[in-house]
């Protein structure tokens, strides 16, 4: 039996289930296709079809098992994927992190919604200033505040 299946891992971030994440993110991704800014942006590089976003929510459970029950599977580069996209801009992750949060505070307790925020805006923070660094002309130092 799996450490997960039979007590929590004592390394994790903040209490959580594998069943909570995949739900989250489930709902959180069925809005994400149908928002008006964002659904274009993530349709072009995820696909449209049920299954291409299936295969996109299993990579990403993946993702946030890892970063929060440190469990093995995600072997990805977040930074590199966003960098890499092109039509991925800084004044996307402030309607991607309000979604996010809505959803979280639906669908979870407090605490555990509060502590996931405050990790995925420590991560889109992260995320946010490698895509503003691609935009800065070389010779410009990073904005790191």
């Amino acid at each position: 039996m799996s450490q997960t299946a039979s007590k929590p891992n004592p390394l994790r971030l903040f209490d959580i289930t594998p069943a909570q994440i995949d739900r989250v993110l489930a709902v959180f991704y069925a809005r994400i296709r149908q928002h008006p800014e964002l659904g274009p942006v993530f349709n072009g590089h995820v696909g449209v079809t049920d299954d291409e976003w299936a295969a996109h929510i299993a990579l990403i459970s993946r993702f946030w098992r890892g970063a929060i029950l440190r469990e093995p599977g995600y072997d990805g580069n977040p930074m590199r994927v966003h960098m890499q996209a092109g039509d991925v801009k800084p004044a996307h992750f402030d309607p991607w992190l309000a979604l996010f949060e809505e959803v979280t505070t639906e669908l979870l307790p407090p605490d555990t919604a509060r502590a996931w925020i405050m990790l995925a805006h420590r991560i889109g923070r992260g995320l946010r200033m490698g895509v503003e660094d691609l935009s800065r002309p070389a010779q410009h130092v990073p904005k790191l505040g």
